[in-house]
């Protein structure tokens, strides 16, 4: 289906959100006060782009509201976002979309509401950042994780290794000699190209794995790996911004917290909010104070400072120091690949979040299915259901049938989880779990 989308803010978000949608066909006008912002969307875009502040009124009559299916506001300003969603709904916007930083909108108290605004969707990114990087403590010998399916599946991404058991061989030997570890190898990232595996496809060391799991048999996957499980218990946050103080708020009734900021001030206003966490005005490359801390005892080091250059330095440190994960926040989603190869643990991104939430929702009310976009993969998570009258069903096919461009990771059968295999036979509204290209959506649609 072929959305006319209105996105109003080209920085980070806006721009890859762009750049995401317009291969899928739709029509995109971008709205952005700033001239360099404008002329990067025009060289790199198939998109309209208007040069102007997206809360003004005379601005956005330049486009005929009545026939925007989205508009999309995604400043880093909240208040202009919320303007420029009111304007949108008034002049006949079907659905708005609106980024928001400050979580106060949405809480119970709150006098102001979205939806007053005529909002239908709020994607809070340092909200999402602070999820993303929770999930990945509990699960420390991960890259990557993600839920499924009310947490009971779960997507776990992992490097290999060189000194990995499973170097070398294929994915099916792996699944057919572990039957008591069930697993679906999903995708692979090798040398920034990203595939679903068929089953003679083998493991090489530095992969990131991705494999679909029972959320119960996580650490039997990560073993498996070659991964060593270990709990995590005491922490340091770099950075008292929004995604740090969020963070350390989340954490700190479960783990021994410090949180750094060389800001006095902004140091001294955090801490009389955070009852359980050790806030230190300090920088966090400074090595003698480093060494005062013992940081090579440290188990977890996270780096969410504005600056990402700063944010990148600490990592590569504290990994030099021993540090047991090391998580790091960037802003910009072209150095995702990059940094993950220099050896952090995990790479983080709050605009990644955003564009993959704005995704989401978007292209599940495309296709009438849920879809989950994972944009640093470029892969889709597709849930899908067996239906009476599915072609799957009527042409009697069997999982071997499915094609290769799909993998099936889970299939969910009278609220239990199961891991495929040849010889797992589907039935009548069982709950599907598939990952594929976005170009290749149809064929597990068609199917089902």
């Amino acid at each position: 289906m072929k959305f006319n989308i209105v996105i109003i803010g080209a920085g980070e978000v806006g721009f890859n959100l762009a750049k995401s949608l317009s291969k899928e066909d739709h029509d995109i006008t971008v709205i952005d006060i700033d001239p360099i912002k404008c002329q990067k969307v025009t060289n790199h875009v198939d998109a309209k782009v208007i040069e102007g502040d997206g809360c003004s009124q005379k601005t956005l009559q330049n486009i005929d509201m009545s026939e925007v299916d989205y508009l999309i506001a995604l400043t880093k300003i909240d208040e202009v976002n919320l303007v420029a969603s009111k304007l949108a709904k008034e002049g006949g916007a079907k659905k708005v979309i609106s980024r928001l930083r400050n979580t106060e909108y949405v809480d119970e108290k709150a006098i102001v509401k979205p939806s007053q605004f005529g909002i239908n969707h709020i994607v809070f990114p340092e909200k999402a950042a602070q999820n993303e990087i929770k999930r990945i403590i509990t699960q420390p010998s991960s890259i990557d994780i993600e839920s499924f399916k009310n947490d009971k599946v779960t997507l776990v991404g992992i490097l290999i290794d060189p000194s990995s058991s499973l170097v070398g061989r294929t994915k099916e030997n792996v699944e057919i000699s572990n039957p008591f570890i069930p697993h679906k190898l999903a995708v692979i990232s090798r040398d920034d190209i990203t595939f679903i595996p068929h089953k003679n496809t083998k493991y090489k060391k530095n992969d990131i794995v991705y494999f679909v799991v029972p959320t119960t048999a996580l650490n039997d996957i990560q073993l498996l790996a070659g991964k060593s499980p270990f709990k995590v218990n005491n922490i340091m946050i770099m950075g008292a911004g929004k995604v740090g103080r969020l963070l350390a708020a989340s954490l700190e009734n479960e783990y021994d917290v410090k949180l750094l900021d060389k800001d006095i001030d902004k140091a001294d206003n955090v801490s009389e909010k955070l009852s359980n966490t050790l806030v230190l005005t300090e920088d966090g490359l400074n090595i003698d104070f480093l060494e005062s801390e013992n940081i090579s005892s440290l188990d977890c080091f996270i780096a969410v400072t504005e600056n990402e250059q700063i944010n990148i330095m600490s990592s590569l440190l504290m990994k030099h120091y021993g540090v047991k994960q090391v998580i790091v926040h960037i802003n910009s989603t072209s150095f995702f690949k990059v940094v993950r190869r220099i050896g952090v643990d995990a790479v983080i991104s709050k605009n990644t979040s955003a564009v993959n939430e704005v995704l989401k929702i978007i292209r599940s009310d495309e296709d009438k299915l849920s879809v989950s976009r994972f944009e640093e993969i470029d892969i889709e998570v597709v849930e899908l259901t067996v239906r009476e009258n599915s072609d799957f069903i009527n042409r009697n096919l069997s999982i071997k049938d499915l094609p290769e461009q799909i993998c099936l990771g889970s299939i969910i059968r009278n609220d239990k989880v199961i891991i495929p295999n040849n010889q797992t036979n589907l039935k009548i509204d069982d709950e599907l779990l598939f990952f594929t290209k976005s170009e290749d959506i149809h064929i597990a649609e068609q199917l089902f």
